[in-house]
């Protein structure tokens, strides 16, 4: 198997609704190729993902019907021959030519084989021309209405900076055990292993990687020096700023990063109840929290709209609930592309949890309320629904836990954050106080 055969499986399994990381992880697991063709294969499968629509925009020129017809043998293929045609400088065009005709003659396609070289041939001597790059939605393979969305929510120049980051490589960051190491201690042990590693200039006890791969077996994960987790979500914690021998829920907790930034903040003091509505991604809570050395972590299975109320009254509440996850769609492409009818059903699962969390908060209590999307019907409009139905909440402005790290959240009580600040994920942060 070739490092273009991978690529096609992943990019059919990804259409047959598996997520692309956990397709990716499950594939090369079992895969005898070398790790410079695993490279390759990851390289070709989340580019051709990534640009899905400039690539069926450019190949609808060439065809005589809709390319939604042909064989997704023949389609997929395609792709990602234009794919390497226009963005893997590694790969001659002539290879990439022949690759794809041979291909898919090994898919049992074979009277297509000329049809594909044809097609890759005339897109050569046409000079890779890509019509209509102006608008948004060709040029950074977004549905156009998702980039709609997006800039009548937070403005175009924000929609560009999200579709900017979503096609660029990211790097590995990680949130700092503090309970058993520091961060230069980390870099230092990063570098005898030929990683590069740097404190972020926003936050202290973050480092940001490049070349960390297969981070479970790495040792210093291993020993629970570290989690991964983005800036965007670590400062979703600090905006919760919870303190030692406090009482905090974590609403929607798994797999638990949050649960563990704010255990780690509160010095392993205190309590934290992460709740999760599955008992198997509940156990990704434990296991992590047992990793980590952190024991003031409970991680409690159950419904967020319900199940709450077996819980103690908290101090602070973190309510961060399922979304359409568009912030994320660098590190998941195929997100983009879904419907966004698909996500008009969240909102008011949102509002139910968050005012489900609300109960919980003790008098004076502290509840924030967050969501990895840039979608402004699941951020903006539900924490307005939540307040004008509970007026015994208000918006509280970001304190200097967070304001410190980034002026972008002073003077505002909720805030969506874009990579143009903090190269970070697309989320969105708000917080709530309890008269």
């Amino acid at each position: 198997m070739s490092a273009l055969d991978m690529a096609y499986r992943l990019i059919r399994r990804v259409e047959q609704n598996a997520y692309s990381n956990i397709a990716l992880d499950s594939e090369f697991t079992s895969s005898e190729l070398s790790d410079k063709e695993k490279r390759l294969a990851a390289r070709l499968f989340y580019g051709t993902i990534e640009r899905r629509i400039t690539l069926e925009h450019i190949l609808e020129k060439y065809l005589s019907k809709p390319l939604s017809k042909l064989d997704a043998e023949v389609r997929i293929t395609l792709m990602l021959g234009v794919y390497q045609l226009l963005y893997v400088n590694s790969v001659p065009d002539n290879a990439a030519v022949y690759e794809s005709a041979e291909l898919v003659k090994r898919l049992r396609k074979a009277s297509a084989a000329g049809m594909v070289n044809a097609i890759l041939r005339s897109f050569i001597r046409d000079g890779k021309a890509i019509l209509d790059e102006d608008k948004l939605w060709v040029k950074y393979s977004c549905p156009q209405e998702l980039t709609e969305r997006i800039s009548e929510g937070y403005g175009r120049d924000k929609c560009i900076s999200l579709l900017e980051a979503s096609l660029k490589a990211s790097k590995t960051v990680l949130r700092v055990n503090t309970l058993k190491t520091d961060g230069e201690a980390l870099i230092s042990d990063f570098g005898r292993q030929g990683i590069s590693a740097e404190i972020s200039d926003i936050i202290p006890d973050c480092i940001v990687t490049e070349g960390l791969r297969n981070v479970d077996r790495e040792e210093n994960y291993l020993k629970g020096l570290y989690h991964v987790q983005d800036i965007s979500s670590q400062l979703c914690c600090m905006a919760v700023n919870p303190e030692r021998g406090e009482i905090v829920i974590d609403a929607c907790s798994a797999p638990g990063g949050k649960a563990f930034t704010m255990a780690e903040l509160m010095e392993g003091g205190g309590k934290i109840y992460a709740c999760e509505l599955h008992e198997k991604r509940t156990e990704l809570i434990r296991s992590g929290a047992v990793r980590l050395g952190l024991t003031n972590i409970a991680a409690v299975t159950g419904d967020a709209r319900n199940a709450l109320e077996a819980l103690p009254m908290a101090d602070k509440v973190l309510c961060d609930v399922p979304c359409s996850g568009y912030g994320v769609i660098r590190n998941k492409p195929e997100l983009k592309y879904k419907p966004l009818s698909q996500s008009e059903r969240l909102p008011k699962i949102q509002l139910a949890i968050l005012t489900s969390a609300s109960r919980r908060v003790k008098s004076g209590g502290l509840l924030v309320y967050s969501t990895c999307t840039v979608n402004i019907k699941e951020n903006e409009d539900v924490v307005n629904a939540f307040l004008s139905a509970n007026p015994d909440f208000y918006g509280e402005d970001f304190d200097e836990a967070v304001t410190s790290a980034a002026d972008t959240f002073k003077g505002k009580f909720m805030t969506a954050v874009f990579p143009d600040k903090f190269e970070c994920d697309g989320f969105f942060i708000c917080r709530l106080r309890r008269r």
